[in-house]
Order: structure tokens, then C-alpha cells, then sequence
């Protein structure tokens, strides 16, 4: 598949010939990684960053949003529920935020590896090398750091940098935290003002270059207290709208051009499907869900974008919920750590 190919189908908007690459990508992912869909206990350890994106609702330029950071009982209580519940791995994720020190968290780790031996993914987003190190010493399996698009101005203008930092290369530290031994997962947004179908497109092929393990992307979904809120059509040409059915088209090419990777169906779909967004991403070449672990009285101030999915819901509904889904479309839920299985080269259109 190449990029001539990938511009071809993000253009695409014929009913039928959409279905066909719906229906290859579904598939692949069949044959590929099979019918089980992975459940990876999410648990959003802080809302707290020190960085300034441009998209992000948790972003430090909120200065009105009440910060959390949760304690090592209550994310040790979380994971135990994962166990509880038969999920394979846990997600600890947050804002950049400086207040989580290495040391802390890898004990942390080191007490839900030995109580439930989960496999622990975190997202934490850009981090010291020694830091990685830790945690990847004390017990963590995953990574996650999108790198949200290879269009290096574009990332310039969304992502200023850490305060006193230049700015950092992404691709760079996702190439570091696999020499680590970490499953390396990234991802872009789709639709983020400035964003043209030809980037999307290197987006795509650079999945498939960086070898990427997981893939998350998801619509951009403007927030009103962000510089980007506001801004939620461009009018450079070639501009990637920021709809369901484009965030359906980049998990399938995604999937074709990366066959074996977790590819998660996300709550920004669920989002703006509230009825069948998820199921539509697993029809589509996604085979993970994130159900939501998050103390309640936290959630809400987890507000990465408005009218988030799953913000009231307890982990216990929430698990009820995915499962009767994922049941109802003949799917079924898996079991164990859900580790990307290294096979043949990639299928390419």
C-alpha cells in the first residue's frame, strides 16, 4: 500500500467502495489477530500537565480546572478491579505531569505486577529517559505516545514545548522505548485544523515504518476552553474534516498497513456515536476497547474534549456494557495480556 493508495481511500467517499475497505481491513484483522477483543482497564491517574497543546482540555493553559492526582491506593484499587473483572492489562494514564516521580510510580508498579500480574501499559507522555528506564525496570510492558501528526510545523503550532525545553522529537523517543524493550504504541488525531490529506497519508505510512505495536487515533473533537476550540474548520486546501466516518477510514487503512497491531475503538467514537460508534470502529479493523476504571469523583475532570463518553458510568456498568456490545456483534471478549503476535510481513492493497 502506498501513499498514492492511502490519499486514493481518505478521499474516498463512495458508500460502496468504503464498504469494500471496511470490509477487507475486517478481514485482515480476522485472520490476522483474530475475534477477540481485548479489554484494557483504563485508570486516569491525573489531570494534572504541565504543557500548553493547543487541543488538549487538560492542558495547563485551564488555569479554572481542578487537579487531581490519585493516590497509590486508590490505583492499586483500580487495578484490582481490572483483575476482578478479567481484564488482561491496565492503562495508567495522565497528563505530563511533573508531580508523579519515578520512584513512586514504579513502586506502584512493581505492587500491581505482583498482586495481579496485569500487564501495565502507560501513557504519560513525554518523559526522561531515566524515568523510562525505571518503570520499564520495575515491571511496565507498554508505551503509549502519540505522536499526533508527522507534519513537524503543524506538531510546532499544537504542541508548544515543556516550559524552559526545546521542542521534542516524538519519533525519536518512540524508537528509544522499544530499544527498551517497552510494546510501543502512538497515534494521530484526525481532523486538527492545519492537518492536509497527504499528511494524514505520511501519518499512515509512518505507522508501518515505526513497526508500531498499538494504534490509537481518533477524531479531533474541539474543545471551547482551548486556542483551537473555536477553530474548528480551516480552509487550507486539502484540509481532513474531523468526522466519524474519516476516523473509520484511518483505523482501516491503519490495520492494512499494520496487521498485527492492537488497534483500539476509542471513546471518541463513542463519543460521537453514543448508539454504535464502538461496535462500527470493531467492524472496521479495531479489536481493543477501554473500559474506564476511573474513580467517578475523577472522571469528569478528565476532560480531554467535551461531552466525553463514560463519564458516569461506574467501572462495574461499564464493564457490563462493553461486554453485552462486543457479545451482541458475535465477538468475544479475550482473555490474558492481548500482546501483539509477530507473523508474516504486512497485506497491502
Amino acid at each position: 500500500m502506498d501513499k498514492p493508495q492511502i490519499l486514493r481511500w481518505l478521499e474516498e467517499t463512495r458508500p460502496a467502495a468504503l464498504e469494500r475497505l471496511y470490509k477487507l481491513a475486517d478481514t485482515i484483522r480476522c485472520q490476522r489477530v483474530g475475534n477477540e477483543v481485548h479489554l484494557r482497564g483504563l485508570i486516569e491517574i491525573s489531570n494534572t500537565c504541565c504543557r500548553s497543546c493547543a487541543y488538549c482540555g487538560i492542558s495547563a493553559l485551564r488555569g479554572g480546572l481542578k487537579r487531581y492526582r490519585m493516590t497509590r491506593l486508590e490505583i492499586l484499587a483500580a487495578a484490582f478491579k481490572a483483575k476482578a473483572f478479567g481484564y488482561g492489562t491496565v492503562v495508567l494514564q495522565a497528563g505530563e505531569d511533573k508531580g508523579i516521580r519515578a520512584e513512586w510510580l514504579a513502586g506502584i508498579i512493581r505492587a500491581i505486577k505482583e498482586k495481579t500480574r496485569l500487564a501495565i501499559t502507560l501513557s504519560l507522555g513525554e518523559r526522561t529517559l531515566r524515568e523510562l528506564k525505571i518503570w520499564k525496570k520495575a515491571g511496565a510492558d507498554r508505551y503509549l505516545l502519540r505522536f499526533e501528526t508527522s507534519d513537524r510545523n503543524l506538531f510546532r503550532r499544537i504542541h508548544p514545548p515543556a516550559p524552559g525545553k526545546k521542542t521534542t522529537d516524538r519519533i525519536k523517543l518512540l524508537r528509544f522505548l522499544r530499544g527498551l524493550g517497552y510494546e510501543t504504541g502512538s497515534g494521530v488525531m484526525i481532523g486538527i485544523p492545519g492537518q492536509t490529506f497527504e499528511s494524514l497519508a505520511n501519518d499512515i505510512l509512518l505507522f508501518r515504518k515505526l513497526d508500531l505495536d498499538m494504534i490509537g487515533v481518533g477524531p479531533f473533537i474541539p474543545h471551547p476552553e482551548t486556542p483551537l476550540g473555536a477553530t474548528t474548520k480551516s480552509t487550507i486546501p486539502g484540509q481532513v474534516p474531523n468526522t466519524e466516518e474519516m476516523a473509520y477510514k484511518v483505523i482501516a487503512l491503519a490495520r492494512i498497513a499494520c496487521p498485527e497491531a492492537n488497534i483500539p475503538s476509542t471513546t471518541a467514537l463513542a463519543t460521537l456515536n453514543r448508539a454504535f460508534g464502538r461496535e462500527k470502529g470493531l467492524r472496521r479493523g479495531a479489536n481493543v476497547v477501554m473500559p474506564n476504571l476511573t474513580p467517578l469523583k475523577y472522571r469528569r475532570l478528565y476532560e480531554l474534549y467535551p461531552a466525553k463518553a463514560c463519564l458516569f458510568e461506574t467501572a462495574e456498568e461499564c464493564r457490563a456494557c462493553l461486554k453485552h456490545r462486543i457479545l451482541g456483534m458475535g465477538r468475544k471478549a479475550g482473555k490474558g495480556a492481548g500482546e501483539r503476535k509477530r507473523r508474516a510481513p504486512a497485506i497491502f492493497l
